[in-house]
């Protein structure tokens, strides 16, 4: 392995990509189970779906700002400086059209959504991160 290439360079985008998922997820379910306690002491057993989705709205809104990262990863793709801002828009995107989805159903109490919202984006920010500078 030369000094320029990544540990995840020998592997395939897809497998890198399924892995990411995987830890995604965890962080996720992580999230909820860190943030349990607290959310239904402070707001109540009603807050307690409003957690659990604004947690998987972070979770698939950062599942396709992983998109781009994972096909610029593909044999023969041209590597760009905009992947990563496709990136960054794709992630915001989702999470603002989840969140104004979900939000406006008033199937959940809207306080604790946006709150977990912004608490899963948090959370997965640091895993996405890792996975555009190094992978999986």
């Amino acid at each position: 392995m030369t000094g320029s290439q990544s540990p995840a360079a020998g592997r395939s985008p897809t497998a890198g990509y399924l892995r990411f998922l995987a830890w995604a997820v965890a962080v996720g379910i992580l999230s909820v189970l860190l943030g349990y306690a607290p959310t239904r002491r402070l707001g109540g057993e009603g807050a307690l779906p409003a957690m659990m989705a604004g947690c998987a709205i972070a979770v698939i809104a950062s599942a396709v700002g992983a998109l781009p990262v994972a096909l610029s990863r593909r044999r023969g793709a041209s590597g760009s400086p905009l992947q990563g801002l496709m990136s960054m828009a794709a992630r915001t995107g989702a999470l603002v059209v989840l969140g104004l989805s979900v939000g406006l159903s008033g199937w959940f109490e809207i306080h604790p959504l946006l709150i977990w919202i912004a608490l899963g984006y948090g959370a997965q920010l640091a895993l996405d991160v890792w996975y555009a500078v190094r992978g999986f």
